[in-house]
């Protein structure tokens, strides 16, 4: 995503709240991974969720020697967003969790535990788990390498939470979404042009009561700078009343807010969803690969945005194509030059990157909300510049 002339611009990017119903979805999906890779590093998961009024169903295809006490780990995830009576439309307590839980299929389990490449050898190698291509992106807009408009979105719908069981905003409940327009000159962020925010709240709350603590408790705080001023356009609850919200409103399901999970729309997306998932899926694994090179191919200064797509094929350990764009901003290479480096810097095959960023550990749970890229709280391993002098040396 880049605008190779000067002109003018708007680019939108929406994060939503850990109470969101869809976010509620991928937390439990993550956490019921984490309980199983801590006891079975080679547990094969795909864990999908779904909550409504009242009830949460936990469904999927898992083969491990571990054990997942599953209801209790949806109960203790809702309890910590905050889902802990009837006043928020859905009690942790109270709600039905019906699980259905097969094993992975024998099929895939052929092409996964030994790919084509080393069949029939005694070294085995990890096939791809199944076909697709992952994007990862960066560019230079903040110090994380993440595009301006979903780093602040973010921002916000943790500062919602935060504020909420902080006590510094007592009306708002669980369920939210914002929404932050960038203004663009050129490459180069210049105007925070709309925010939006909208948060679920206590009926007994006014409008004005709900604005205001969010005002002060949320928006300020987070974007003030540079780039928003009296000139930037502030929508809180634009319907005038979110009483209704979390599962009670919306049905949601593991897997819908893979946008939000990835750079805002900035960047392509395979269509992958992370959460629920184990590393030997290439839609997560891959995925993280392709931000790791692509934000230190910015970080290296050899362009300053970039997109890589990596595909696969199931069964398959080499990836069947690397791609690198720059957008017309690289330094002294060619998009195929920077794609024939990264060939020959990365080793891609999903044995070597689970290895590299050691992801056979619950680490999931935390990323399950507010964005797997540009956490810098967080240290995550695919966040990590060290690959930075190996590319300017090859």
């Amino acid at each position: 995503m880049f605008n190779s002339t000067n002109d003018s611009w708007l680019f939108t990017s929406e994060s939503v709240t850990e109470g969101h119903p869809d976010k509620v979805c991928d937390q439990i999906a993550d956490a019921v991974l984490d309980t199983l890779i801590a006891h079975d590093p080679c547990a094969r998961v795909a864990c999908e969720t779904v909550v409504t009024t009242g009830l949460v169903m936990v469904l999927g295809e898992i083969t491990t020697s571990a054990y997942a006490d599953i209801p209790m780990i949806a109960r203790e995830t809702l309890r910590r967003i905050g889902y802990t009576g009837n006043h928020t439309g859905f009690d942790a307590n109270s709600c039905a969790v019906l699980t259905s839980i097969d094993e992975q299929s024998s099929d895939i389990a052929l092409g996964v535990d030994c790919s084509l490449e080393t069949r029939g050898s005694e070294d085995r190698d990890t096939g791809a788990g199944d076909q697709g291509m992952m994007f990862g992106f960066a560019n230079s807009d903040t110090p994380e390498f993440m595009p301006l408009p979903i780093t602040l979105a973010h921002r916000l719908t943790r500062r919602l939470a935060e504020a909420r069981k902080s006590g510094h905003a007592p009306s708002l409940y669980p369920d939210g979404k914002s929404q932050v327009t960038i203004r663009y000159q050129g490459e180069r962020p210049v105007h925070i042009d709309t925010v939006v925010i909208s948060s679920q709240h206590s009926p007994d709350a006014s409008p004005e009561q709900v604005r205001e603590e969010i005002e002060d408790a949320v928006i300020y705080p987070i974007l003030a700078g540079d780039l928003f001023d009296s000139q930037t356009r502030i929508l809180i609850n634009p319907t005038g009343r979110f009483v209704i919200g979390g599962p009670q409103g919306d049905t949601g399901l593991t897997g819908r807010k893979i946008i939000c999970d990835t750079y805002g729309g900035f960047g392509h997306h395979g269509g992958g969803a992370f959460s629920g998932k184990d590393p030997t899926k290439v839609d997560r694994s891959g995925s993280y690969a392709a931000r790791y090179i692509a934000k230190n191919l910015v970080a290296s200064g050899l362009c300053s945005q970039c997109e890589v797509q990596i595909a696969y094929v199931i069964g398959v350990a080499q990836p069947v194509s690397v791609t690198v764009t720059s957008f017309g901003t690289g330094v002294g290479a060619s998009d195929e030059a920077l794609s024939g480096l990264v060939r020959r810097v990365f080793d891609l095959r999903p044995d070597a990157i689970i290895e590299r960023f050691d992801l056979m550990k619950p680490i999931y749970a935390q990323i399950s909300n507010y964005g797997h890229f540009g956490r810098p709280e967080l240290d995550l391993p695919w966040e990590r510049l060290d690959a930075v002098e190996l590319l300017l040396s090859n």
